[in-house]
């Protein structure tokens, strides 16, 4: 696969999970499942992982945990939240943004979108070991799309 199929195939996981994120979380608190419920809960950390993917070139080295993942996860995290605040989304208790949430979706969204990546480049090296790491019909083997990193 090519650098562009993987970054559309990237950016379509990505998504795929952070709404599986909301859906937890939406289950786990008792709420009704509903499309308009789901968007409400979804879109701020939807609207954070645009600017991430954005800002980091995600479509370029969909696979790179730096600065890809990383970026994509911490203002995931971080634009999510700060867009659930300036909305009244999520108070508990009369706390706008309690420390136990910041906590689990810190740690769901990261093994969400650094797990899956981790996952493919482990897949991608394990076919490489196999194949011999043969080019595609771009000539780009799928050591060219990963690119090592840590």
């Amino acid at each position: 696969m090519n650098t562009r199929t993987w970054g559309w195939l990237a950016a379509v996981i990505d998504v795929v999970l952070i709404v599986v994120f909301a859906l937890i979380g939406r289950s786990s608190h008792g709420e009704a499942f509903s499309p308009l419920g789901l968007w409400t809960t979804a879109y701020p950390f939807l609207a954070g992982w645009a600017i991430a993917y954005v800002t980091s070139g995600g479509w370029a080295r969909p696979l790179r945990f730096w600065p890809t993942g990383v970026v994509a996860w911490i203002l995931t995290v971080f634009v999510g939240m700060a867009i659930r605040v300036a909305t009244g989304q999520g108070v508990v208790d009369g706390n706008p943004l309690p420390i136990s949430f910041v906590i689990v979706a810190t740690i769901v969204l990261g093994v969400f979108l650094l797990g899956w990546r981790a996952i493919a480049r482990g897949v991608i090296r394990a076919t490489e070991k196999r194949t011999g790491g043969r080019a595609d019909q771009d000539g780009h083997t799928n050591r060219d799309t990963v690119a090592s990193d840590a």
